[in-house]
């Protein structure tokens, strides 16, 4: 078994800063952690891989409450595979419909971007608007 991490090795290996830590600590969302006879927290692998995939669901939009509820649930083990395995999976969906959200959100980002870049290099308004040339964009098969 490999040493035990200090709160500034974690920092170091994550690129979270010790305050974050401590935050994710003292939320419940970073489970085992102990202290060792001075008292100093004491990290492993296992909590780097931890915190990572913590700040991936906070930054997917996970709330920090069923952060808390993934967090309390590994902490039970085996028995809550089932659990822990279901709020993934519905987590991993709003983050799928995020994503295509977003997608054509960004599409007509680009269109409007585009019909700026031609207004601008012509010195006249384009006869498409961007949600024109979004339909004919979506019409010939490209996003």
């Amino acid at each position: 078994m490999s040493r035990g991490l200090r709160i500034g090795e974690v920092a170091g290996r994550t690129g979270r800063s010790i305050h974050t830590i401590r935050w994710y600590e003292a939320q419940g969302l970073i489970p085992g952690v102990v202290r060792d006879r001075g008292g100093r927290r004491v990290y492993s692998d296992f909590h780097v891989g931890w915190l990572d995939l913590m700040e991936r669901l906070r930054g997917t939009g996970m709330s920090v409450k069923q952060m808390r509820e993934y967090a309390a649930l590994a902490k039970r083990g085996e028995a809550s595979l089932t659990e822990r395995h279901a709020l993934l999976a519905a987590h991993r969906q709003r983050v799928q419909d995020n994503i295509r959200r977003w997608s054509q959100a960004l599409a007509l980002i680009e269109a409007k971007v585009e019909f700026y870049e031609e207004w601008i290099d012509r010195g006249e308004r384009p006869a498409a608007s961007p949600h024109g040339r979004l339909k004919a964009s979506l019409a010939a098969g490209r996003p």
